[in-house]
């Protein structure tokens, strides 16, 4: 896609992830932060790819002028997520609805930020629009800070479940906190998010409710 958009003259955002700060010895995290990131792990394949994507970005806009915008995006959800997809919303809206265990790894002081589907797009679209982000890197996220354990617990209440909240043991190399610092979004895109967790979360839940009532 690169080596198109150099011969083209097409602007190109290449979606990366906040994955590429690992589990963060700077909180919260600021695009210059480097990362702490284990190459020998079963978390390392997404993250070093990536790293690794953001380098061709750099090269191709420093050596050719490609028009590249690099989007690190923190946690998103929206109400169209799979039910089967494995993130921690998607399984805790599911595990609600159906009355099963809603299960929280470690003890659940972890923190994420949770940033819904429509504020994301959003924010690429500005990205790809303003020249000022040309070879820029910047955080595509929320920045208010829930642990899992709070978003298990506001589930929990939004839903109305009767389901109980049980502890697993903690996956290898999962982050103990995810925040994005935004202000460069603010200053290059005059982006924000405006979607609250607690109002996505509810749209969520009755769009899952739904399909499952359908199904």
């Amino acid at each position: 896609m690169l080596e198109l958009a150099r011969q083209t003259g097409a602007k190109l955002v290449f979606t990366s992830t906040s994955e590429v700060y690992g589990d963060p010895e700077v909180h919260p995290q600021h695009e210059k932060y480097r990362g702490s990131v284990n190459t020998w792990g079963p978390r390392a394949c997404y993250d070093e790819s990536k790293r690794l994507g953001e380098v061709y970005c750099y090269l191709y806009h420093k050596l050719y002028g490609v028009k590249v915008k690099v989007a690190r995006i923190f946690n998103t959800y929206s109400a169209g997520l799979r039910n089967d997809d494995g993130r921690v919303i998607s399984n805790f809206v599911s595990q609600a609805l159906k009355g099963d265990d809603i299960t929280v790894y470690g003890t659940g002081e972890q923190t994420r930020s949770f940033c819904y589907v429509t504020d994301t797009v959003r924010g690429l679209q500005l990205m790809m629009e303003r020249e000022e982000a040309n070879g820029e890197v910047i955080n595509i996220g929320n920045p208010h800070e829930y642990s899992i354990l709070d978003v298990a617990r506001m589930v929990k209440r939004i839903s109305g479940t009767a389901s109980k909240i049980t502890f697993h043991p903690l996956p290898e190399d999962d982050p103990k906190q995810r925040r994005p610092i935004i202000d460069k979004a603010k200053r290059l895109l005059n982006w924000e998010p405006k979607v609250s967790l607690e109002e996505g979360l509810s749209m969520t839940l009755e769009a899952y409710k739904h399909k499952m009532d359908y199904l």
